[in-house]
């Protein structure tokens, strides 16, 4: 690896400013020992998706809130790793990192771990949906690492929409689809159902199936409804789940991020088909992470 990116956070704290100068001074060693590296850093505010291409490693030094704001421009073939800088350990006001395997203190031997091919790599789905206009058009979200809703912009509104599966169809109103990866479970989903409806998912869940399946949620269906049509509520699936928008303006907004609006009568088709992405972690792999 010789084409290094860094991308981090700036928010003006003096923490995070701290942090950015032990991975610059770090990488400048690195490169010394190496020969030479390439090495861009930008701000998560200034970056664009040229400055993605052809890059060996994609460093991002935030929390998890920084990396899924810019993965999106990550392609299916680059290696990322996140760097936390701002631990809840050390600050209860700092961030949890979920996705973010190193920190300023482990930084040196995990990028040399990274730059030298010996990380561990984590090969993680995505979520996307296609949205098919009245007009004839299509177009694709960005991938989403954790979660996808789709609902009313108008959150006073009910979500209103014909919802198809396979060969089951049925017509619903909800606060909003919520669809979440495996590991995007802990952003979202635990908060939309109980711990023992979430238990009763895990129930449905192989462990072959993390890298293939997702999870679907219709947020505060009422509860006949969810009688009547149990896999329209809660589910755990690898097929692709269409909606037809019966509401006057909706939208999709992966990882909570950029929202794109639809209006009614378009189809929407969520699956767990995106380019994935090549997360790097040093000490446990992602479902490791998870079960602890």
């Amino acid at each position: 690896m010789s084409d290094v990116l860094v991308v981090y956070k700036k928010n003006f704290e003096a923490v995070h400013d701290a942090s950015l100068e032990v991975i610059t001074t770090e990488l400048e060693q690195c490169s010394k020992e190496r020969g030479g590296l390439r090495i861009d850093i930008r701000a998560r505010e200034r970056v664009r998706h040229a400055d993605f291409i052809g890059r060996d490693l994609v460093i991002v030094l935030g929390g998890d809130g920084t990396l899924t704001s810019i993965s999106h421009n990550i392609d299916a073939t680059t290696p990322v790793m996140g760097v936390n800088s701002h631990p809840r350990a050390d600050d209860p006001e700092g961030s949890f990192g979920f996705y973010m395997d190193s920190n300023v203190e482990t930084f040196a031997q995990d990028v040399r771990q990274a730059l030298e091919g010996k990380a561990i790599v984590n090969d993680l789905p995505r979520l996307q949906a296609i949205i098919d206009s009245t007009s004839g058009n299509r177009f694709t979200t960005d991938p989403a690492m954790n979660d996808l809703l789709i609902a009313n912009t108008h959150q006073y509104a009910p979500s209103k929409y014909h919802l198809r599966r396979g060969e089951m169809k049925v017509e619903q109103q909800s606060s909003g689809l919520l669809f979440s990866t495996w590991l995007g479970q802990g952003a979202w989903l635990n908060h939309a159902v109980s711990s023992e409806e979430l238990t009763s998912l895990h129930a449905k869940v192989a462990s072959d199936q993390t890298s293939s399946h997702y999870f679907v949620v219709a947020r505060d269906l009422p509860h006949s409804k969810r009688m009547a049509t149990p896999w329209a509520w809660m589910d755990w699936t690898k097929d692709a789940t269409t909606i037809t928008s019966d509401m006057h303006r909706g939208y999709v907004v992966p990882d909570g991020w950029d929202e794109v609006h639809f209006n009614r009568g378009a189809t929407i088709t969520v699956n767990a088909e995106a380019p994935r992405l090549r997360l790097l972690t040093f000490r446990h792999t992602m479902a490791e992470k998870l079960a602890r």
